[in-house]
Parts: structure tokens; sequence; C-alpha cells
């Protein structure tokens, strides 16, 4: 199991941006695939964006698209969630998490503390 931690978040007005950083360890990170993911209070987690293990692969839950920016740096072990003109729609909890493919992030043991997001208008 490899061990996740966020950082990042923070509160910003609507139109702001932040930058998410996840940083893992305990195991080598080039071999799983990444993700973040988002729960915002009330409602289920949902997926936000994937990179696969040598960052060529990338997706984006659809209301995310052109604004956020998933990357990843295997020589820092650290995946990065770039988000730019935040909505207050995008506030919730932003959670990172490890698996050996995209397809099996969701069911993935391996997720980070969470960072909390909070977009205000």
């Amino acid at each position: 199991q490899v061990q996740l931690v966020e950082s990042g978040g923070g509160l910003v007005q609507a139109g702001g941006s932040l930058r998410l950083s996840c940083v893992a360890s305990g195991r080598t990170f080039s071999l799983y695939a990444m993700g973040w993911f988002r729960q915002a209070p009330g409602k289920e987690r949902e997926f936000v964006s994937s990179i696969n293990q040598y960052g060529r692969t990338t997706a984006y839950t659809d209301s995310v698209k052109g604004r956020f920016t998933i990357s990843r740096d295997n020589a820092k072990n650290t995946v990065y969630l770039q988000m730019n003109s935040l909505r207050p729609e995008d506030t919730a909890v932003y959670y990172c998490a490890a698996a050996p493919t995209i397809a099996t992030l969701t069911s993935s043991d391996s997720w980070g503390q969470g960072t909390q997001v909070t977009v205000s208008s």
C-alpha cells in the first residue's frame, strides 16, 4: 500500500486558482496510476481527474475540463492538480488515490487524508 499526503487546499474567491499536491511514499510511485476525487458536504465522493503511470493519459470529469490540469513528477513522487477559474461548486474535500490502473482507482485502498478547497462567491 502506498501512503499519500495532500496539500495546497485553502479559501479562494471565485475565479481564483489553487494547486493541490499529493506526495506518495512507501512504494514505487511510477508504478501507480493516480487520481483526484472530491467530496462536497452531503454528497458522494466523485471522480475529478486521473493520470497514468507515465503521465501520457489523462482524464477529467466534464465539469472541470478546460479549468483543471493534472500532472505528475515521478522523480518527486508527486501528483498535482492545477485548478483555475474556480467556482463555488468546486468547494469540497479533495482526495488523491493511487492504484495499479486507472480503472481501479475508485476501488483503491490507498487514499490521502484530503485537503479542503473552499471557493467563495
